[in-house]
């Protein structure tokens, strides 16, 4: 492995109380109740069998526990968790450690002993402060109770929590937008995810496909929210992803530069290397909950693994860096591909003629127009 790329842990917890029409993750609808205590069990064979796998013996820097619903877990069980973790493989001291929650009373109400167990940062999936919007996404909670969720993170300490919301929904009009974004604002997270609703395939929505705003609204809609959060002081670094100073999210920047992760528990994808530039893996975990417990017993949850071969590096690299607004340099293609310069060529080049790429004192960015064009630019990554 290379001791100079960060590692991190990804945790997924399948469940939620509904499965929301435009959700594609791995989540399920609890049915009989949770088994928590069975399931905290599995992750942890899951971990040791991961750590001794791979041999992996650097610091974890970020854990991300998401899912699913994770906040419907027990703080006591969160709290086992993270203190087995802290068994298996060694942890930064500067670890951060984000929980994804739900804004309903049941689940905001157990915030204060999240916080206790070890959680410091939340990621809180609002969507929407409209009801009506609400219920066209299928979510559980009401405007009211997300508002009432943000209070609580703040006066239990949370002083690092990002909210979640959406653009371009059913009905949805720029006024409403607008309204989001700036009740968000007001409640003083310090990070916003800012998504566009995508009907992404083996979703209710895409089955069922509801008519959402012209192209030409949803992009005035996301322009104009940009700019209130540029005048805000939230800066956007990721497609979606806008912070305070100092508050990016250590899993999403991880994640985009190409970096290390373990993945555990159902449909967990995970990423590992071994050496560079042959040897790059993913993998991930059973899908089934069922199963994946089932499997844990004879450590079996891995389902599949894959190496990234060499001709697919570049597009690889660049289809997670360059969502990031800072981009990269050529020297941060080389330490995480351990491909020379010359191997991202003809393709930067023409960006670069093209400018759809641009040159920032030796930082290689999007333009203002390569980022509404991202899908023709990866294209000439395909070697």
């Amino acid at each position: 492995m290379s001791a100079d790329i960060p590692l991190g842990l990804y945790i997924h917890f399948p469940w939620c109380i509904k499965k929301c029409p435009y959700c594609d993750f791995n989540s399920h609808t609890i049915k009989n109740g949770i088994p928590e205590h069975q399931y905290i069990n599995a992750l942890l064979t899951d971990l040791q069998h991961d750590v001794q796998r791979f041999n992996e013996i650097r610091q974890i820097s970020h854990i991300f526990i998401g899912g699913g619903t994770p906040s419907l877990f027990s703080p006591e069980t969160i709290a086992r968790l993270l203190q087995s973790i802290r068994k298996i493989i060694p942890l930064k001291e500067d670890l951060e450690t984000t929980l994804e929650a739900n804004p309903g009373t049941f689940e905001s109400g157990k915030f204060a002993e999240f916080r206790s167990a070890g959680i410091n940062r939340l990621s809180i999936g609002i969507q929407s402060f409209n009801d009506r919007h609400l219920h066209h996404l299928g979510r559980v909670h009401s405007a009211k109770e997300a508002i009432r969720a943000t209070e609580i993170a703040l006066k239990t300490g949370f002083d690092n929590f990002n909210l979640d919301l959406m653009y371009g929904l059913p009905g949805q009009t720029f006024e409403h937008s607008e309204q989001d974004i700036k009740t968000a604002i007001n409640l003083k997270p310090t990070h916003i995810s800012y998504y566009q609703l995508t009907l992404e395939p083996n979703t209710y929505f895409y089955k069922h496909r509801p008519t959402l705003p012209a192209d030409e609204a949803i992009f005035v809609t996301q322009t104009n929210s940009q700019q209130i959060l540029a005048d805000c002081d939230y800066h956007q670094y990721e497609i979606s992803a806008y912070t305070k100073p100092g508050h990016s999210c250590r899993h999403n920047l991880n994640y985009w530069k190409f970096g290390d992760y373990l993945g555990i528990g159902a449909g967990a994808h995970g990423k590992i290397t071994h050496s560079l530039p042959g040897q790059i893996l993913r993998y991930w975990k059973t899908k089934s909950p069922d199963q994946y417990l089932l499997n844990s017993v004879h450590k079996q949850s891995l389902a599949s693994e894959q190496s990234i071969s060499v001709s697919e590096l570049p597009l690889e690299f660049m289809m997670n860096q360059l969502r990031l607004k800072k981009g990269f340099t050529i020297a941060a293609y080389t330490a995480r591909t351990g491909l020379p310069a010359k191997t991202l060529e003809p393709a930067l080049t023409q960006c670069l003629e093209e400018q759809f790429i641009v040159n920032r004192n030796g930082r290689f960015c999007c333009s203002v127009n390569g980022w509404n064009f991202l899908d023709s630019i990866l294209e000439k990554f395909i070697f």
